[in-house]
């Protein structure tokens, strides 16, 4: 019997891995099988508890830091929209992260006006900011990617204000109105040209 369960877990990998830190019995004995992938082996020095880092200390200018205290806003999940199988129907990878704008104590003064002024689109009647994400079929990296997108608002938003365009705007801007002014003149030769063919010849 022994030699039997032997044979059973090395011909099944995929049972190998399940029966990772389980046991199971075999007429009446009791039989344990611990797999190589085990995270007591990849980690053995690890207590294998999970837990919540602290937030980071606040910088001194006052600036943001990268930390979003959870409990201050709002996630909620639904159904993502296009293909993606029987997995679209089932699990709710749709990520809806909201916090109330004006009350968001976390959040310095000037980076609640300016991302008021940037993200005006995404700011409901309620003054709640509202970031979706379905990037994935993973409800944990479509938070990850909804928390990114925030961090990328407010550092955005922290950026000094520049009166004077920047060198790359200003030539971006040449460049468009060339554009313009070649598409413009070689609309008004095609117009002249059809003007002439429908004249009759002398």
């Amino acid at each position: 019997m022994h030699k039997l369960v032997a044979t059973v877990l090395r011909t099944i990998p995929v049972c190998r891995t399940l029966l990772s830190a389980q046991s199971f019995h075999v007429l009446g004995k009791q039989y344990s099988y611990k797999s190589d992938l085990a995270l007591e082996t990849i980690y053995p020095n690890s207590s294998l508890r999970l837990y919540t880092p602290p937030p980071p200390a606040p910088k001194a200018d006052g600036s943001f830091n990268g930390y979003i205290p959870l409990d201050k806003i709002n996630i909620s999940y639904s159904r993502s929209s296009g293909p993606g199988g029987q997995n679209v129907n089932t699990v709710s990878t749709k990520v809806d992260l909201r916090f109330h704008l004006q009350t968001a104590t976390w959040l310095s003064e000037n980076a609640r006006n300016r991302l008021a002024q940037l993200q005006k689109g995404r700011i409901t009647k309620d003054g709640y900011l509202v970031i979706k994400s379905e990037l994935t079929r993973s409800q944990q990296m479509n938070t990850a990617d909804a928390l990114e997108k925030l961090r990328g608002f407010i550092r955005q938003a922290e950026q000094p204000v520049t009166t004077e365009p920047s060198a790359e705007t200003v030539e971006r801007l040449r460049r468009r109105h060339e554009k313009a002014a070649r598409e413009r003149l070689a609309m008004k030769r095609k117009r002249s040209e059809t003007k002439a063919q429908r004249q009759a010849p002398l």
